[in-house]
């Protein structure tokens, strides 16, 4: 273990090795008061802890899925290198990957103290495995509690599908029990330097919170997401094999229920509360002696569509599936500050390195977002996300291009449709610019994992299959 005993350079600043408290958010899209995602939403922590540091408006995810999202940032590969592409498995499992270092262990290598609770990881590593990763470990999530029966009937039984006023309390939230660990670690003046992990799981669904998040959004005045009846008819028929047959309900079905504003009004709520418990362990940080040394990063690992291009939930190449708030304050960064430019959470591992003064693995395939913090018009590549082999978005600072593994495509330009409603691949004059998006696909990809289930496509036999079923001869969902 090597131990830091000199001061290190931080942008310039001579400062002392920096703690790191990295906040995930599970399914957050845009839908935060800084990012004007949707115009009556409230997030008074969430802006202030923008306000405090450097603001990526165009940051992006590697994969519209948690675990592939969340391994990707954590080990700094692809997906197309892990081929971590599902819900499953976890990355060391892998033999080819059991000998990656993680974020944390590079942290506690350098002689950091690292703990973790909640949604870091997509769940908490197999306890044969727990040590290795993190020291300390707090509440895990679960996204409890549930009633005793659905508060909506959707048309998936499953029961983390549903929505709406419960519990009575705060505390009785599962992320209310993760930052009070949190809250209580930065009390107890931990021996610096340290790394903690605090990871939520609203808004993920079951979107639930109190009565006092809902009487924030009134019903009778809620704003509803911009969307076009036939946004469909552009679209290449293989991007609704990505995402289709999915637990999620499609805004026909939300429109004939009455429960799309219902849907969009507990994402609100639930996302306010998530910004309340943030704001706990961020006062936390703020009282201790802790405060003025360490770097904040919020994160969220994904998108989520209300009723954009006629879906709710995550998987898709889209903007609403793979644009995630994205944070970093703290020692030397400079507050009140945006960057435009494209950012991938790939990047935050060898940026926290480079902030700390740390040598990064050669092996990491992000680069560091120190340059954007002190220039945000540095030039940077656009940014990647992967859904399955074979089907990749690239966004640059105005358009987004998306190739699916049957060769079709999309092309949106994010100047004149921030909507992604007309789908311009088909048109002669944006030729040029497809084939220079082209030329940042990946060279690569690695096939599925060894045990990946969850979220799959593949094709076998000539046949694409979802899950293992050919998708043809699968139901059509509403």
């Amino acid at each position: 273990m090597r131990v830091l005993l000199a001061s290190l350079l931080l942008l310039g600043q001579a400062v002392a090795a920096p703690n790191v408290l990295l906040i995930g958010i599970d399914d957050l899209n845009d839908w935060i008061g800084c990012l004007d995602g949707h115009p009556q939403v409230r997030t008074p922590h969430l802006d202030r802890l923008a306000a405090s540091g450097t603001l990526f408006t165009n940051a992006h995810c590697q994969a519209p899925l948690c675990n592939p999202s969340r391994t990707s940032l954590m080990t700094g590969r692809r997906p197309t290198t892990t081929g971590i592409y599902g819900l499953a498995p976890w990355f060391r499992s892998v033999p080819e990957l059991r000998e990656i270092v993680s974020l944390p262990q590079a942290f506690h290598q350098a002689g950091y103290r690292t703990a973790v609770a909640g949604k870091i990881y997509h769940t908490y590593p197999p306890k044969r495995d727990r040590p290795a990763e993190f020291d300390d470990y707090g509440p895990a999530c679960h996204f409890g509690p549930l009633p005793d029966t659905k508060l909506v009937e959707t048309p998936s039984p499953l029961r983390l599908v549903d929505w709406g006023v419960f519990p009575e309390s705060d505390e009785q939230q599962n992320d209310h029990a993760i930052a009070s660990w949190a809250v209580e670690f930065l009390d107890r003046e931990p021996t610096c330097p340290f790394f903690l992990g605090v990871g939520f799981g609203r808004p993920h669904v079951p979107c639930f919170a109190s009565q006092a998040w809902f009487d924030l959004y009134p019903a009778g005045t809620l704003k509803m997401p911009a969307w076009l009846e036939n946004d469909r008819d552009d679209v290449p028929d293989f991007a609704w094999k990505l995402h289709w047959h999915l637990p999620e309900p499609r805004l026909e079905w939300l429109r004939d229920s009455d429960q799309w504003r219902p849907l969009v009004r507990a994402y609100l709520a639930s996302t306010s509360f998530v910004d309340s418990q943030v704001g706990r362990v961020l006062e936390a940080l703020h009282r201790s002696p802790a405060a003025d040394d360490t770097i904040v990063v919020l994160f969220s690992d994904h998108g989520w569509h209300l009723g954009e291009k006629g879906i709710s939930g995550k998987n898709t190449l889209w903007e609403r599936s793979t644009r995630v708030p994205l944070v970093i304050a703290g020692p030397g960064i400079p507050p009140r500050q945006r960057c435009r430019q494209p950012v991938e959470l790939l990047d935050l591992y060898p940026t926290l390195l480079d902030l700390a003064g740390l040598d990064a693995d050669p092996a990491l395939e992000g680069l560091s977002l120190r340059p954007l913090i002190a220039d945000p018009d540095e030039p940077r590549r656009p940014a990647l996300t992967t859904h399955n082999p074979g089907n990749h978005s690239i966004r640059d600072r105005r358009w987004r291009y998306i190739r699916y593994a049957d060769g079709s495509e999309e092309l949106y330009d994010h100047q004149a449709d921030p909507h992604e409603w007309h789908n311009l691949a088909g048109m002669p004059e944006h030729q040029s610019t497809i084939q220079r998006l082209r030329a940042h696909l990946p060279r690569a990809e690695a096939e599925h994992a060894p045990g990946s289930s969850g979220r799959i496509l593949d094709r076998r036999n000539g046949s694409w299959r979802w899950e293992g079923k050919p998708i043809d001869s699968l139901p059509k969902s509403r």
